[in-house]
């Protein structure tokens, strides 16, 4: 036990409030390139045809989904609102992109690996089991005494369930006439 608990605290609340900022609006803004194109990305038709090629269907749709999941989960978590609804947000969209697109080209990110969608999904996880801290809306609110571990983990695991279900709606595409 430290002499200094208050020094403790606020350095703890300081370094969870950072993780949640960089891990949160970095994943507001990759669904912001889904929703609107921002920041070099397709936007939803864009991003609706490549989920119609992973064979999620209709593409457009699925494609809302991802980009509201991550826009919507990463700013609550930046703003550490909602406890673990952001995180859990996040865990759903990042299991789908992993298991989809990247689980396939192996761990790093420079050879379009698992890497990248295993560390939000990680990060995520980590800091909603660590909860906001006292540099969140949840605590100025008074709303971080709601969420106790277990439904920080029922919230995770209903965001698991939610990527892996997904995942389960896939359909391949019909083959090619005369192939």
């Amino acid at each position: 036990m430290s002499m200094f608990p208050a020094a403790e605290t606020v350095t703890l609340s300081t370094g969870l409030l950072l993780g949640r900022l960089v891990l949160g609006l970095l994943m507001a803004a990759h669904g912001t390139q889904k929703l609107f194109g921002w920041f070099g990305g397709y936007g939803l038709a864009g991003t609706g045809g490549f989920m119609e090629s992973l064979g999620f269907r209709p593409g457009v749709r699925f494609a809302a989904a991802a980009a509201l999941a991550e826009t919507g989960g990463g700013l609550l978590f930046a703003l550490g609102l909602l406890g673990p609804v952001g995180p859990a947000l996040m865990l759903s969209v990042m299991i789908v992109a992993a298991a989809s697109v990247h689980w396939k080209n192996g761990v790093f990110a420079s050879g379009n690996g698992v890497e990248v969608p295993l560390l939000y999904a990680v990060g995520a996880v980590v800091l909603a089991l660590a909860g906001p801290g006292r540099f969140s809306l949840d605590a100025m609110l008074g709303l971080d005494t709601l969420w106790t571990p277990v439904l920080v983990w029922v919230a995770l695991g209903v965001g698991a369930v939610g990527g892996i279900g997904n995942l389960g709606l896939r359909r391949p595409a019909a083959p090619a006439a005369g192939a």
